[in-house]
């Protein structure tokens, strides 16, 4: 009685763990097909990135125009100074 009680069990467990590998491999398949929309996540993630690094590349060139046209104007503003203090200085 054990005998057939144990061969009983074996095939049950045999037989769930065959139709869990079967079931796995569909999901195999359909895991392949997420790792394709993964693919094209990453080229979205990849062009985003990009496009950041672009932005933040133009805002850097910006920052840095306004930067030297602030050093201009406070050059010039610096050069009339001296120069109306030369004025003041002669008369």
């Amino acid at each position: 009685m054990n005998k057939l009680l144990a061969a009983l069990i074996a095939t049950l467990f045999a037989g769930a763990t065959f139709a869990a590998s079967h079931a796995g491999a569909a999901m195999g398949a359909a895991s392949g097909a997420s790792a394709a929309a993964s693919g094209s996540s990453m080229k979205a993630d990849k062009k985003a990135a990009k496009a950041e690094a672009k932005a933040e590349k133009k805002e850097a060139k910006a920052e840095m125009k306004a930067e030297k046209k602030e050093a201009k104007a406070e050059a010039k503003a610096a050069k009339a100074e001296a120069k109306a203090d030369a004025a003041s200085a002669k008369k």
